[in-house]
């Protein structure tokens, strides 16, 4: 079966460019919920909604977006 399959080069799945804007956002995530502990007092619920909503995209980011589109029965012949 994989004699027949037409493979694309390894280096040619990832392209550089989107490694680094993903890098950058899922960074931004990071250094914003940083930001958001910081705030949390326990007194207002902004901060904790933050986090929650950083939660979120740093699972469903990668989940969604970025997971494999190709992994049906449909795309396997």
């Amino acid at each position: 079966m994989a004699e027949n399959a037409n493979n694309r080069p390894v280096e040619n799945e990832n392209p550089l460019v989107g490694n680094i804007v993903i890098f950058v956002v899922l960074m931004a995530i990071f250094l914003l919920g940083l930001v958001a502990v910081s705030w949390l007092d326990f007194t207002t619920v902004w901060p904790m909604a933050v986090l929650i909503l950083c939660f979120v995209g740093a699972f469903f980011i990668p989940m969604t977006f970025l997971g494999r589109s190709d992994s049906g029965k449909e795309h396997r012949n």
